[in-house]
């Protein structure tokens, strides 16, 4: 019978169990995306601690795709291979698998921070960025980022990763080309959601051409609070299409940055938000009693708190034969035991837990411990805009 810590298989890569490290910004790169040693050693924690795989923060394929939050990883550039085989090296030390993920950040970003303008599929406003309007990108400059992805794939396999994860969740450039929210197309990119597939489908055909059958990973939304937005009917067929385009696994997440916390459950950080957010930074302190209970209505997480995509993953499993993974709200060693055990899914994935606790699968293994100390107090997701990631514990 399966379980969490049964060993397993992704694309033939071989995991000591079912617990995988979803990806997690750290801040960690250094001024032109490398990462550091400090970040080196923060993976060597979570392999010494016996995680099943480690999906790493996302790495941006191209200058323009650059986020806003504090050093970010980059891979757009060769000169940059050395530094991530590195990193490779040190935590196959430890028979870790390691996967890079990959992202273009779209309109989730700044043009003070990439030096360009903001680029969307739709000349949308982001309402939580609140840069100026996104230039719509044109069909070469598609098939430039289509290109870039490509490439960045060829890196990390040149670097010894051992797969890589196409970020197509939570409102970045590729899960804007998949939403309707996002993408209000009417060409060959929008409208139909296989024409808002293209771009996945092109990076991914091309990108066989290019490694064959190295592992190529997806996370994507099972549904979106917008009222416009993917729902699961429509997550069943973008799932089903990752399939037939050769992805090996795919993680199953929800949500986009402008709906608020729906894809990271837990308290409504307001005291982190008004001390680091650049949007409250602009407001005068006085008006804070009053835009606290504002902002707490229409951007704090939704019910459930915990399991909140599991039901998502389900479905999309009865309808693929790739794995299936879950990331959110997973806290409890019970939880993670039942989803193995009743094949709800192949492996689930955690982020918050391990800022926390590194070494929290050995715990749970070695049965030490039943549940994550992590109180999803949501301060870590905030103070990362400015600082490293770290735990704060509901404290400023």
């Amino acid at each position: 019978m399966k379980d969490a810590f049964s060993e397993s298989k992704i694309a033939g890569i071989k995991l000591r169990n079912r617990i995988i490290r979803s990806a997690t910004h750290e801040g960690l790169a250094d001024d032109f995306g490398n990462p550091t040693e400090e970040l080196i050693k923060k993976y060597e924690d979570l392999a010494k601690g016996e995680v099943g795989a480690i999906i790493t923060g996302y790495a941006a394929v191209m200058q323009n795709g650059k986020s806003p939050l504090i050093n970010m990883l980059m891979i757009d550039k060769d000169e940059k291979i050395p530094y991530y085989t590195e990193l490779v090296d040190r935590v196959h030390q430890y028979n870790t698998p390691i996967f890079l993920q990959i992202t273009h950040c779209g309109r989730q970003t700044f043009s003070r921070t990439t030096g360009m303008p903001t680029v969307a599929p739709s000349p949308i406003k982001d309402k939580l960025y609140n840069e100026d309007i996104p230039h719509e990108l044109t069909d070469s400059e598609i098939d430039e980022i289509i290109k870039c992805f490509v490439i960045a794939i060829e890196r990390a396999k040149k670097a010894g990763f051992d797969g890589v994860q196409l970020q197509l969740s939570h409102g970045y450039l590729l899960s804007s080309f998949l939403s309707p929210h996002m993408n209000k197309r009417n060409d060959k990119w929008g409208g139909s959601t296989e024409n808002r597939f293209r771009i996945v489908k092109k990076i991914m055909e091309r990108a066989r051409e290019k490694v064959v059958d190295y592992p190529i990973l997806a996370k994507m939304n099972g549904y979106e609070k917008s009222k416009d937005g993917i729902k699961l009917e429509e997550a069943l067929i973008i799932a089903r299409n990752l399939e037939k385009a050769s992805c090996d696994a795919i993680e199953i997440s929800c949500g986009i940055a402008e709906e608020g916390f729906v894809g990271i459950r837990g308290e409504f950080p307001f005291d982190m938000i008004a001390q680091h957010n650049h949007l409250m930074q602009k407001m005068p302190k006085i008006l804070y009693p009053f835009i606290k209970p504002v902002l707490k209505h229409s951007f704090a997480s939704p019910e459930p708190r915990y399991l909140y995509n599991l039901d998502s993953a389900i479905e999309i499993k009865k309808n693929i034969k790739i794995p299936v993974i879950v990331v959110g709200g997973i806290r409890k060693l019970e939880d993670a035991y039942n989803m193995i055990q009743r094949e709800q899914c192949d492996f689930i994935a955690m982020s918050r837990p391990f800022i926390i606790e590194p070494t929290i699968v050995k715990k749970f293994k070695e049965n030490k411990q039943q549940q994550s100390k992590c109180i999803d107090c949501n301060y870590c997701q905030i103070g990362v805009e400015k600082t490293p990631v770290k735990c704060y514990y509901g404290k400023m």
